[in-house]
């Protein structure tokens, strides 16, 4: 395909062919020009030097691309030792602001901004592998924006984090997977008898490819003359991308999970609760085949737990690992993202605060399961993330900066993996 430059040129040649042929048709048959011809001359010869002017520039924009295409090049060549030894074009302390180079290369056609965005985008290829897209419109966000909005503000993606990640497909709003929900059949054989047989059957278990987005108005004059527009508003934009999708991702256990244990108490206690624990991953280990791994809870569930005391006012959970004999839960006492550093019986306890608080007015569920069987499809490294700018409201002088990234989940593979505890004996503790 041509450079633009090169269409360009032909244009203008062809402007200046036809404009000759003109001129030598009248040269031949020995007459002055008419005025319909002198117009057309003069029309093309205005258009030759508008065209002049524009293959001047792309000339320009193609030297400089063609000059950082040679520096990526290098760059992929050298990726083991280029991309970790030399700091990345966009940095918490760097000079250099994600956001303000969007924004400038897109509206004022900055060649340096684009330059270091395309940089960036072939670092992004370098260190992640999957990132398709090299030109502003489409923008892969910097992954310390990022790591600084997705764990700390709002209650984050912990649910999401465990789950088992895949890439998302390239294309397709829908993925299919076979599951086969009648299985081949053995049995004893005797002699001269037919073997037993049966004839596997599946059902197509159709998932949805969703989108999930944002949107921030932001003055012209704060991405052009402010400072640290990067932090605030991607680091909001691309913490509630994460919140909401991990709030999904937790509803889809709730509605898709194959395993329902009721816990009825007008007046719950830990000591209560925990067989019902144990009934949910019974469920689980009966229907499934395998045991499950984690459980899932929200922060005032775990809190209640916690704060439980036993007839001679010691705690039923204890902060240390072998601390006291026949402690309901056990742990390390340090909160971090997610990781609550407790486990019952056995299995590591997750806290999201993603887990709804409202359910039958008041209740909150515990989730018990195998991370294996719950699935997630994202774009990319896990990240949101194509970053848009748009001006409906160009006249305001506010430019609306877009964030949006897709996904798809899943716990319907193996339902039975999963198991909700669920009932009165869950509505709002008292501390």
């Amino acid at each position: 395909m041509k450079k633009m430059s090169e269409q360009l040129t032909d244009k203008r040649n062809a402007l200046l062919a036809n404009a000759d042929e003109i001129v030598q048709r009248a040269s031949v048959e020995s007459r002055d020009l008419t005025a319909d011809e002198d117009g057309e001359i003069a029309a093309a010869l205005t258009a030759v030097k508008d065209l002049d002017d524009q293959i001047k520039r792309h000339l320009d924009l193609e030297g400089r691309i063609e000059s950082s295409e040679s520096r990526k090049a290098r760059t992929v060549e050298a990726a083991a030792t280029t991309v970790k030894s030399e700091p990345r074009t966009y940095r918490a302390e760097g000079e250099h602001s994600f956001i303000a180079d969007a924004y400038a290369a897109q509206f004022r056609g900055d060649y340096a901004a684009q330059e270091r965005l395309a940089r960036h985008q072939n670092e992004e290829r370098v260190e992640r592998r999957d990132v398709t897209s090299a030109n502003f419109s489409g923008l892969v966000v910097p992954q310390y924006l990022t790591d600084l909005a997705a764990p700390f503000a709002r209650a984050g993606r912990p649910t999401a984090d465990i789950a088992r990640k895949h890439a998302l497909p390239a294309s397709g709003l829908t993925l299919n997977i076979s599951r086969v929900t009648t299985g081949s059949s053995v049995a004893e054989q005797t002699e001269g008898a037919a073997v037993s047989e049966t004839n596997m059957d599946d059902t197509l278990l159709t998932i949805d490819v969703k989108t999930y987005s944002g949107q921030q108005n932001v003055s012209r004059q704060a991405l052009e003359r402010g400072t640290g527009i990067d932090a605030l508003v991607m680091a909001d934009l691309v913490s509630a991308y994460h919140t909401t999708l991990d709030a999904a991702v937790v509803n889809e256990i709730k509605v898709g999970n194959g395993n329902t244990v009721t816990y009825t108490d007008a007046s719950p206690t830990v000591g209560e609760f925990y067989p019902k624990l144990l009934d949910a991953i019974q469920k689980i280990q009966t229907s499934f085949f395998a045991g499950p791994n984690v459980i899932v809870m929200h922060p005032r569930r775990l809190a209640w737990i916690l704060a439980a005391l036993d007839s001679s006012n010691r705690p039923l959970a204890v902060p240390t690992m072998n601390g006291a004999m026949n402690a309901v839960a056990v742990g390390s006492g340090s909160v971090v993202y997610g990781n609550s550093g407790y486990s019952i019986a056995g299995l590591p306890v997750v806290t999201d605060a993603n887990v709804p608080t409202n359910l039958n007015t008041d209740q909150d569920a515990v989730y018990i399961g195998n991370s294996q069987e719950l699935h997630l499809w994202e774009d990319g490294a896990g990240e949101p993330m194509m970053l848009r700018f748009e001006q409906p409201k160009a006249a305001e002088l506010d430019v609306t900066m877009i964030v949006y990234g897709y996904s798809a989940f899943t716990v319907r593979r193996y339902p039975k993996a999963w198991a909700e505890i669920i009932g009165t004996g869950l509505a709002a503790p008292t501390f």
